[in-house]
């Protein structure tokens, strides 16, 4: 039996880094305003990781920052000033980086030469000697890629040294291509997936062109009645913590920088709930999967598979006739603040008086609520809430927290 994993929460912005270590997390992945693969998130501008680091620390979270590109030439001297910035944080400085090159890698160890440094998934990490080489160079950890059994991962942790740590992906969006190293995009829509701009052209919709042509493969076109034919389930090993804790994972690591809120509180208070519960005995966690089931299904999902665990992935893992999430639950905001019994919000999707609501808890506890009342912040009462992002104060009729999260089942 190996010791207590770490639990790895993706977070997008400094609200949902907040969200992430109320609701479970060991630790946290960012990414700054450059040189990370989810150029597309909102992502950290440097008061907001310092703020984040500071809130994370009080809570003894960890805070990961990635730097994880495939480096061209232009992007090495930003990266060497993007490092120096980092150096000047001081007490305020995350606790590793994460990285896949290595001209980044020999940066980092030249300007933050103190900094843990671990191995993005993106590096391609599928056997031991490749876990020796960055454990030589300096690394503390690396994670394994995708496409890994977890007897390929027991050999790997039998192969290196016990200090060296393993990170691996045990929830989220499964990519096409080797651990993320994908083409698809920079050919079909001149975005680089490799410099953190991907479009995901993996979830479109495609058809085979019914022409033949010698000595070719019919090519492939997007069309509206194709099939999405690269278009993966999502990652679930939620009822498979006995057998990750046993592969001597150091890591348990949540794909998603791109979510909300609710997507990160929910699955991090359903992982932290099952680990938790496994520890103090594993015939309570066995008998508590249905809970874990249900309440992982109420953030927006694709279908779930346990991917390269168990062995390849068969056509089964793949959905052909839709690229559309499951959605059970709609996120409608976080609770902030109180003023005078009202408790403040930042509504994210419409609600109104009277519909009855579900108030999210971090300790795992789920209140239903009718709302009762809704205020501007001028003092207006209004029917319902329309309008994303509007401040608001509510009545719920019950007593509200910071980091509740609000949420109405659809």
């Amino acid at each position: 039996m190996y010791g207590r994993p770490e639990l790895l929460i993706p977070a997008s912005s400094l609200e949902v880094l907040k969200i992430a270590v109320i609701y479970g997390a060991d630790a946290v992945y960012i990414g700054g305003e450059a040189f990370g693969l989810r150029a597309k998130a909102k992502n950290f501008t440097p008061e907001d990781m310092k703020e984040g680091v500071k809130f994370a620390h009080e809570h003894n979270v960890k805070v990961y920052v990635t730097a994880n590109i495939l480096a061209h030439n232009k992007d090495l001297e930003g990266v060497r000033e993007y490092f120096k910035e980092l150096k000047e944080f001081k007490e305020l400085k995350p606790d590793a980086l994460i990285i896949s090159d290595p001209a980044i890698f020999t940066i980092a160890r030249e300007i933050l030469p103190d900094m843990e440094l671990h191995i993005s998934t993106q590096a391609n990490n599928t056997n031991y000697g490749t876990y020796n080489f960055w454990y030589r160079l300096g690394a503390k950890r690396v994670v394994t890629a995708r496409e890994l059994s977890l007897e390929e991962i027991k050999e790997i942790r039998e192969n290196i040294p016990q200090d060296m740590e393993i990170e691996t992906f045990v929830h989220g969006a499964m990519c096409i291509s080797y651990s993320g190293r994908c083409l698809l995009s920079s050919f079909m829509a001149g975005r680089d997936a490799n410099q953190g701009a991907c479009t995901h052209p993996c979830r479109w919709k495609y058809a085979v062109v019914e022409e033949s042509r010698p000595g070719q493969y019919m090519p492939v076109y997007e069309n509206e009645r194709g099939t999405y034919i690269f278009n993966s389930k999502d990652l679930c090993m939620i009822e498979h913590i006995p057998e990750l804790m046993e592969a001597g994972i150091d890591s348990f690591k949540v794909e998603g920088r791109m979510k909300t809120a609710l997507y990160v509180a929910a699955v991090a208070r359903t992982y932290r709930m099952a680990m938790d519960d496994y520890e103090k005995s594993p015939d309570y966690y066995r008998k508590r999967i249905p809970l874990y089931k249900s309440e992982i299904a109420k953030c927006t999902y694709r279908q779930y598979t346990t991917g390269f665990f168990f062995g390849k992935p068969d056509e089964n893992t793949q959905i052909y006739d839709s690229n559309t999430y499951v959605k059970e639950y709609t996120y409608l905001g976080i609770i902030n603040g109180e003023v005078n019994g009202k408790y403040r919000i930042e509504q994210r999707n419409k609600f109104s008086v009277g519909e009855e609501i579900e108030v999210m808890k971090p300790d795992g506890e789920n209140i239903a609520a009718t709302v009762k009342l809704i205020e501007d912040e001028e003092g207006k009462t209004m029917e319902s809430a329309p309008h994303p992002q509007q401040v608001l104060y509510i009545d719920l009729g019950i007593k509200l927290d910071i980091y509740d999260i609000l949420r109405r089942k659809e």
